[in-house]
């Protein structure tokens, strides 16, 4: 059963944490009493982040940065420690996309997808390793439906998140002697995220992914920043390695992008 006030003083890191999910990941944690920090590219989203925060608690604060550079996150991973201690969940969930053809994608497109979801979550999670609670830390990676289905004009973004959610099976292993949980969530449609609107710009292709699905609706953010909440939770400490789909279902649908046709 999950306590009352689990999270009451606890240290919550959330890379990626000013918009979309992230950002509703960081309030839910915020809600439950936690201390957050918040780590993005934009100082002026963090600055926004932070002051939404603090209307959930008293003890939140920004960085800016980029996943990309191991010692801008480093800082902010020191800076967190030395205000608030040993961080006790972890949230790695930077992402980058767009919509492109293989046969034209360019180098520098694809790297720069590889380099900001799976080369800036190892940054995430290799830096915070020495400031983590040990035995009791939680640390949840953000991926996506594309890490398993074959997506068109997704390619950059299946081979970064499968790549995310293998490292969040290997770190499972490694990490776990100490006591460190390591899990995937990977969200389904969720309405009014970025990377849906980019996906899915127009009612037909809405319709073409909420048609397919078993609950035929878009999910909310608050229901997966209610599944890191609870993953994190002692009502989860014996789960690791779990790769969660959070998705109304989409991911028993047919081909195509996330349950729908290309």
């Amino acid at each position: 059963m999950l306590q009352h006030n689990e999270f009451t003083g606890k240290t919550v890191f959330v890379a990626g944490g000013t918009s979309g999910i992230n950002l509703g990941i960081a309030k839910a944690f915020a809600a439950a009493g936690a201390k957050v920090a918040v780590f993005s590219r934009s100082q002026e989203r963090v600055d926004a982040a932070v002051a939404t925060l603090r209307e959930l608690t008293s003890d939140a604060m920004g960085f800016s940065g980029d996943v990309r550079d191991m010692a801008s996150v480093q800082d902010a991973l020191s800076k967190t420690h030395e205000a608030w201690g040993t961080i006790d969940v972890l949230c790695s969930g930077a992402a980058g996309n767009f919509v492109a053809p293989a046969a034209v994608m360019s180098p520098n497109g694809f790297k720069s997808v590889m380099d900001i979801d799976l080369l800036g979550s190892f940054h995430v999670l290799r830096a915070a390793y020495p400031y983590l609670t040990k035995p009791g830390a939680s640390i949840i990676n953000i991926s996506a439906p594309q890490a398993s289905k074959a997506t068109p004009m997704q390619a950059h973004v299946c081979a970064a998140k499968a790549g995310v959610d293998m490292l969040t099976k290997v770190l499972a292993m490694e990490w776990g002697p100490e006591g460190v949980r390591v899990n995937s969530i990977v969200p389904g449609p969720i309405a009014g995220t970025e990377g849906m609107e980019r996906l899915t710009p127009t009612p037909e292709s809405k319709a073409a992914v909420t048609q397919n699905m078993p609950l035929r609706r878009y999910g909310e953010i608050s229901d997966v920043a209610n599944v890191a909440v609870m993953l994190s939770s002692s009502v989860f400490n014996y789960v690791t390695g779990v790769v969660l789909p959070v998705d109304g279902g989409a991911s028993l649908a047919g081909p195509g992008l996330l349950g729908g046709q290309p």
